[in-house]
């Protein structure tokens, strides 16, 4: 009995050896396995968890007026992301954080329902929106620090600007034309999260290193403020579809404003129409109307014709073939002057007659009519002049007063500059320089002379008469300005039928432009008023406008009046004033 209880107890012992050998050797082999034949593997595998390769781009660079104030920058933000092994509840979690990044919940859910260690949830989150986020306890979520686009003055220049997406890449506006600049240098980091998935030594990496470069501009926000408030209130006040108004150093080709209304604000873009994004001041052609007549008079001087040279005006009716042109006032004889002053329809039409059709042509062209001013603005428009051969006798005459060509806002400011700064055309200028991240400058562009479009007689003459008299007979009175002597010339016109031929009724575009002082221009200023209701001549609709943004310069920019001098606008318009 008890040899028998012995033999059991040894077979016992002798069965645990045996198993605790088996299992010390299954222990060996996977041990062997694991670290010497899968090492590799599953260390990669490890690295794989907790470590990342990810590309990080730098900070934006900056966009600057000319006074170094900031137009577009970058502030603090926040970028969420998220270890969705860590999240219990995928859906709960989406349908909260996608509630208040107003993202897609559906594809949210997909990114936190997998069992990866690293995913991105949203980049670019406000400071106060990520707090809001980082109260719901939502375990495997986390927050870094980041940074984003932000415009501080909101509407102010939006459609100069442009703006930038989610990503920080410039989607519109100079954003955009200048993205390769502006953007942030980018490096590729390994990075290694923490047992709760967080990423250890990010900010580490983002250094001023990877800063993209600055780009300081022309404009003067505060020129471009006051723009802006005039032209808003010239457009609302007469129930205008639109409206543009142009700043720029006739000496220099500097545009120290370009204003939009209506106005967007590119911190929210997405509340808006895409077509208020663009910047219509160079994208946009129209028909000048008879802004145009002081480039016709200046191809007349050139080809010899003097001021006091008169034309017979018939009496207000022209017939040209088949058509007929009108003048608002029955005049006879004038003189090239008076025709600028009085803005005869016919006079002009006669010019282009006596001078022919090739030097009207080539005159227009000359001031950058028909052509691309490179200004270096994405979608620029050359407007239409059609080549002189192909003009018929009334296209000849219709585009002596600016119907029949159409320009831009840009090349009608240029042009009128030319005439202002003795001659010259000058390529606009709205980009000065580029600054690096260390504020060293990079790349300066100063002004450039395109060519000489007339003499400066020509020019001295073209002045005078557009700044001839003050008074009831003149056209553009409310342009004036006391103590300061103004060039200017008011447009009127018809605008085109869409789609068919001919002219819509009852819609038409206000134009003034000018420039001041007489003797030594400091500014060129041009406002454009698209469909004004009831009133609708330019030297009504645009005109005060003009005044504004001249004389609030002015004051701004110290710029003295004359002894004794009273502003003068000599301005006229198509046969509409």
């Amino acid at each position: 009995m008890s040899g028998d209880f012995n033999n059991r107890i040894k077979k016992r012992i002798i069965v645990i050896r045996a198993l605790m050998v088996a299992s010390i050797l299954l222990l060996c082999a996977k041990s062997f396995d694991i670290q010497i034949l899968k090492g590799k593997e599953l260390s990669e595998k490890a690295e794989n968890d907790y470590s990342r390769n990810i590309t990080i781009k730098g900070e934006r660079g900056q966009i600057l007026d000319q006074n170094m104030n900031k137009l577009g920058a970058s502030i603090d933000a926040v970028t969420i992301t998220a270890c969705p092994a860590k999240i219990n509840n995928p859906g709960d979690a989406a349908q909260k954080i996608a509630d208040l990044l107003n993202i897609n919940q559906k594809r949210l859910k997909e990114i936190l329902s997998s069992k990866r260690m690293f995913a991105w949830v949203q980049r670019g989150v406000t400071p106060d929106l990520a707090e809001k986020i980082r109260g719901l306890n939502i375990s495997g979520i986390y927050f870094e620090n980041d940074s984003r686009r932000y415009y501080p003055n909101r509407s102010l220049a939006a459609q100069v600007i442009g703006f930038t997406g989610t990503d920080d890449s410039g989607l519109e506006g100079l954003e955009c034309r200048y993205n390769s600049v502006l953007e942030g240098r980018t490096r590729k980091i390994s990075f290694t999260r923490d047992g709760n998935g967080r990423i250890l030594d990010y900010e580490k990496q983002r250094n001023s290193e990877l800063k993209g470069d600055s780009i300081v501009l022309t404009i003067d926000k505060k020129i471009q403020f006051l723009s802006e408030q005039a032209l808003e209130k010239a457009v609302t006040s007469h129930q205008a579809g639109s409206g543009m108004a142009l700043v720029m150093k006739p000496g220099t080709g500097e545009l120290l404003a370009i204003a939009h209304y209506p106005e967007f604000n590119p911190n929210n873009y997405g509340n808006y129409d895409r077509d208020t994004y663009r910047n219509r001041a160079v994208t946009d052609a129209f028909e000048p109307g008879s802004a145009m007549k002081v480039f016709t008079a200046a191809a007349a001087l050139e080809k010899g014709v003097t001021p006091k040279t008169i034309i017979f005006c018939e009496k207000g009716t022209y017939r040209i073939g088949n058509f007929t042109i009108h003048d608002t006032h029955s005049y006879e004889w004038l003189t090239i002057s008076q025709i600028i002053q009085l803005s005869s329809n016919i006079g002009a039409a006669k010019i282009t007659e006596s001078i022919g059709d090739k030097a009207l042509y080539n005159s227009l062209a000359g001031f950058g009519f028909g052509s691309r001013t490179e200004i270096g603005i994405t979608g620029e428009t050359p407007g239409n002049l059609i080549p002189y051969k192909k003009w018929s006798k009334i296209d000849s005459g219709a585009i002596s007063f600016g119907q029949g060509i159409s320009v831009s806002a840009l090349q009608l400011a240029t042009g009128i500059s030319a005439i202002a700064n003795g001659g010259s055309l000058m390529k606009p200028l709205l980009v000065k320089k580029i600054v690096s991240s260390r504020g060293e400058d990079i790349k300066e562009y100063h002004p450039e002379v395109v060519r000489r479009v007339i003499s400066p007689a020509t020019a001295n003459e073209l002045k005078t008469m557009m700044n001839l008299v003050v008074s009831e007979e003149g056209t553009g009175t409310k342009a004036s300005i006391d103590g300061y002597e103004v060039c200017g010339k008011t447009g009127t016109a018809q605008k085109a039928s869409g789609g068919e031929k001919g002219y819509a009724r009852n819609k038409y575009i206000s134009v003034f432009v000018g420039f001041a002082p007489l003797e030594n221009p400091e500014l060129a200023v041009l406002v454009i008023v698209d469909e004004p209701q009831k009133q609708y001549y330019g030297g009504d609709v645009a005109a005060p406008a003009f005044k504004t943004i001249m004389a609030e310069s002015f004051n701004y920019l110290n710029i003295a009046p004359g002894k004794n001098k009273n502003m003068v606008a000599r301005v006229s318009d198509g046969g509409k004033n």
